[in-house]
């Protein structure tokens, strides 16, 4: 495969390799050969392939071609060149002269798999070469820092096995080093004087190319498609003091405020795997936390105000997600959003949610607490550079949001309490009857009492609906339509409409006449009630039932 590049300092600009390095600036209707022959030019190695029968004349088999072109992001007529029989040769005025550079510790007929150059140092470059066609299958990597007249092997740390396709410096972290060899990846810290594999949950497979984008590391396999490590933001910031930490919280990088997911039937069963859309928080931990261990990971907004926690504890009743605290290096991902609203138990929506709004762009803390310990760092959340939304428009709509959320929990705690209030009526009543104090009078109130508030409930949620298509044919009501809101108001980033706010404040009048009528029976009836029942003396334990269940009803 003949290498084609473009010039980093001119788009106009196209080199492609033969023994030559050819340069086109008219979108490849002339050519100019800008260097002599950069290969060996041994004519033996040029002859056809195969037989006796039939030819392997397919062009690939045929060397002495140029296999790596790297001009240099620095300098403009900067350009290596590497070639499949081992030499590497250096411009530094677009081909004009042209200077053999290949390393005098390099073995004859290396294939020069990959040249790298430094992102932080114009005199600086990495290379990869490979001899396993010649049944060599060490590791061959090589680094310049005075553009070629002297190269050093670094390769202490890589299997002795494990040929190397590719090498790369991070652009972030001057130093830092990606390998990709036969059998996977590989990591230096320090330049390349050592080397640890880096493996992961990386698959063993040839790793045949790499590149650093936006603080994520893009991997080429030979078999195994792309894959990508998202967030490379703990390396830069990794030390030895770090490394010795009992416990760390690492700065997170910041983060694109993005719409999630969605659509039917999921993702095609051969798409790729997106990144986690959130906020991802790094930690460290020296050992494992056991089960008293304290542990929490607090999101906050600007000015210390607390949106969100989360603790290593697991809670079967809620659907929070929990962190994960084993030795060593952990993630947790914030989806960026608020606390989510009140709920009924076991109520069925409609085309609506009980989900908490997602945090505005803007500066954010996270603050990690192990047991009484404290650290915390700062972060941003960034709009999705696509859109043209105005910080303005984010806070209205997320001012909305937090109002439909806020109103969906009052409406859900009123009808709490009043299922509570009527199974306490319930249980008193099941009680007096089965223990033999009889009182017509408070019956017939708790029966009235509960009738009242059944009407006011009947109002506020759909009783009917038990199952997710019960709305079919009983209507939801005004708590499922104010929910339904959500779904309106963050269907696009954007501020909201003004019907929008328009069918919020219709809503929450309705339901407002509805919490009047509530407050007239709780400061009526209910109080009545209470006083009858005080003047009856009944007793707070009642004897004569032998059923537990009406001494501690499951539904209370």
């Amino acid at each position: 495969n003949f290498p084609i590049e473009f010039d980093p300092h001119d788009p106009n600009t196209l080199y492609v390799g033969s023994q030559h390095l050819h340069k086109t600036t008219n979108e490849g209707q002339s050519w100019e050969v800008i260097s002599p022959d950069l290969t060996t030019n041994t004519v033996s190695m040029q002859d056809q392939s195969g037989g006796p029968i039939t030819k392997d004349d397919t062009g690939v088999e045929y060397y002495c071609t140029i296999f790596v072109i790297t001009p240099s992001p620095h300098e403009k007529g900067v350009i290596w060149i590497g070639t499949d029989d081992g030499k590497v040769h250096i411009t530094r005025d677009e081909g004009e002269t042209w200077k053999d550079v290949t390393p005098s510790n390099m073995p004859e007929w290396s294939m020069v798999n990959s040249i790298d150059q430094s992102p932080h140092n114009p005199s600086t470059a990495y290379m990869a070469a490979t001899r396993y066609k010649l049944d060599d299958f060490k590791p061959y990597l090589y680094k310049t820092t005075n553009y070629g007249k002297s190269w050093k092997l670094i390769t202490t740390g890589i299997a002795k096995d494990a040929y190397t396709r590719v090498v790369r410096e991070d652009p972030t972290r001057k130093g830092l080093l990606y390998a990709g060899t036969e059998t996977g990846l590989y990591i230096s810290f320090d330049d390349g004087k050592n080397w640890k594999p880096f493996q992961l949950n990386l698959p063993v497979v040839p790793v045949t190319d790499l590149l650093v984008k936006e603080n994520d590391l893009v991997v080429a396999t030979q078999g195994r498609a792309f894959w990508i490590l998202d967030d490379l933001t703990p390396l830069y910031q990794l030390s030895g003091k770090i490394s010795g930490a009992k416990a760390h919280l690492f700065d997170p990088r910041d983060t694109y405020r993005l719409p999630g997911g969605g659509g039917w039937g999921g993702p095609s069963p051969n798409s790729g795997a997106n990144p986690p859309n959130g906020v991802m928080t790094f930690f460290t931990l020296s050992k494992e936390l056991d089960e008293d261990g304290e542990f929490t990971l607090e999101y906050l907004e600007s000015d210390g105000d607390v949106i969100k926690t989360f603790t290593n504890k697991k809670d079967k009743k809620s659907s929070e997600p929990t962190a994960e605290t084993k030795k060593g290096m952990n993630r947790f991902v914030w989806n960026m959003r608020y606390p989510d609203a009140k709920k009924v138990p076991g109520a069925v929506m409609w085309g609506g949610t009980h989900i908490g709004p997602k945090a505005v762009p803007g500066e954010y803390q996270v603050r990690m607490t192990v047991n009484g310990k404290s650290q915390i760092q700062s972060f941003k959340i960034l709009k999705d550079p696509r859109i043209s939304t105005t910080q303005a428009d984010f806070q209205a709509q997320f001012d909305l949001l937090m109002e439909i959320r806020d109103r969906t929990s009052e409406i859900n705690q009123k009808v709490i309490t009043i299922r509570s209030i009527k199974s306490q009526v319930k249980t008193l009543a099941d009680l007096m009857e089965k223990s033999g104090f009889e009182n017509e009078n408070i019956a017939t109130a708790g029966k009235e009492l509960s009738k009242k508030l059944s009407t006011i409930e009947e109002e506020l949620i759909q009783v009917k609906s038990k199952s997710r298509q019960d709305p079919l044919n009983y209507p939801i009501k005004l708590d499922n339509k104010i929910a339904a809101l959500v779904g309106v108001v963050s269907s696009v980033d954007a501020k909201p409409t003004s019907q929008s706010h328009q069918v919020l404040d219709d809503l929450v009048a309705q339901a407002e006449s509805h919490y009047s009528q509530l407050d007239q029976v709780f400061n009526n009836d209910l109080l009545q009630f209470n006083e009858m029942v005080s003047k009856a003396e009944i007793p707070a334990v009642m004897i004569g039932s032998e059923d537990p269940e009406l001494i501690w009803p499951k539904e209370r």
